[in-house]
């Protein structure tokens, strides 16, 4: 049995791709408990909210499609 590259490992085990949901996860985290504790929030702050939690479909879309070309 040969010995596979560190490199080819790291991608299939799609190191990378998961890192950067996870980073992005926080991220959404990050967003929903600054805007949850607003008292007030004006439509400027609702928006920037909005915006990072519509990129986690993004996220998500570029996630499922990474897959190994193997």
């Amino acid at each position: 049995m040969a010995m596979t590259p560190l490199w080819q490992q790291v991608n299939r085990w799609r190191v990378i791709p998961r890192l950067m949901a996870a980073m992005y996860g926080y991220v959404c985290w990050d967003a929903y408990s600054w805007i949850t504790t607003l008292a007030d929030p004006t439509s400027q702050q609702v928006t920037f909210a909005t915006a990072i939690w519509g990129g986690a479909a993004a996220w998500f879309g570029f996630y499922v499609k990474s897959g190994s070309n193997d």
